[in-house]
């Protein structure tokens, strides 16, 4: 299992570098990057969680749903308590980018084609539920931490976001056992099928402005990223062995908590004024290095 999230890595990683060298020679510019990125994000990646619906009704899916869901949400009240031990407010110390990069991993871009790759279609299933706890507290608790800002409009925003309706849809054709026909099956299946390449190079695009050199110097941005990669999915593994739950169940949430920072801190410090260079830089260096710690993170995960 941990070979087969090494393989995928190591492909998604190449991904990446073709987005970087296409950002280099202006093949994709920025403003087309946040297009491509609204596309993956409002189109790709709901098309992918609908089809994972598309699977035959079975009742240990059904059970197995809903286990994640409150495993999910587990995993999240860990993630962000341990965000706030250890990352205390210090005068010049970015603590709401660096508590956000903790809290909130690229579970959507990576998350997806890794658990795919994993899992196929089950996996992405299961993994609609992580996604789903993972939007309500981003554009809740997460919008509120970069902000500062409290406002009900982004609960609507949630409920009204691609990728919520997506679910809700697959959730209804899954448990009224709907199967769409042939050929708009076969027209989303195409879609589904582009989103590694397109979300891998979008994500390398959004790297290429990273300055590596100050980078390599930022001593902070390693132990954030040691915290984000190595600490906190140890912690979540740790918690999850102690229930007697389905291996696919368990290793899609490890997987999906194990994932680099997300990339919409950087969305969300450019929206709201903060410092999107360090929120740019932690994003970087935390996916160039998952590269090695989701294999360990899953082989640990597999020996408990």
């Amino acid at each position: 299992m941990s070979a087969t999230i090494f393989r995928q890595t190591i492909i998604m990683l190449i991904l990446i570098f073709t987005g970087v060298l296409c950002a280099k020679t202006k093949i994709i510019g920025k403003e087309a990057n946040r297009d491509l990125s609204k596309f993956v994000l409002q189109v790709i990646n709901p098309v992918v969680i609908f089809m994972a619906y598309q699977s035959e009704y079975r009742p240990e899916l059904a059970k197995n749903l809903l286990v994640t869901f409150g495993l999910s949400l587990l995993s999240f009240v860990i993630m962000i308590t341990l965000a706030y031990v250890f990352v205390r407010k210090k005068e010049k110390r970015e603590t709401e980018i660096e508590r956000f990069s903790l809290i909130y991993s690229n579970c959507g871009f990576m998350g997806i084609p890794l658990v795919s790759a994993l899992f196929g279609d089950e996996g992405v299933f299961y993994l609609t539920a992580f996604i789903t706890v993972f939007n309500i507290f981003v554009w809740t608790h997460g919008i509120i931490l970069i902000s500062g800002e409290k406002s009900m409009k982004n609960i609507v925003k949630v409920l009204r976001s691609p990728t919520i309706i997506s679910i809700a849809l697959g959730l209804i054709c899954f448990f009224a056992r709907i199967k769409l026909p042939e050929v708009p099956a076969q027209a989303l299946t195409f879609i589904k099928e582009i989103n590694t390449p397109m979300a891998m190079i979008v994500s390398g695009v959004t790297m290429a402005d990273t300055d590596v050199f100050k980078l390599v110097k930022n001593l902070r941005v390693y132990i954030i990223c040691a915290l984000r990669l190595l600490v906190i999915p140890l912690a979540v593994v740790g918690v999850l062995s102690v229930f007697d739950i389905d291996s696919k169940v368990r290793l899609t949430i490890i997987a999906a908590s194990a994932a680099p920072p997300a990339a919409m801190c950087t969305l969300h410090c450019i929206r709201y004024g903060k410092n999107s260079v360090y929120s740019s830089e932690i994003f970087t260096a935390g996916t160039i290095l998952s590269v090695l710690t989701l294999p360990l993170i899953v082989k640990i995960a597999e020996l408990l």
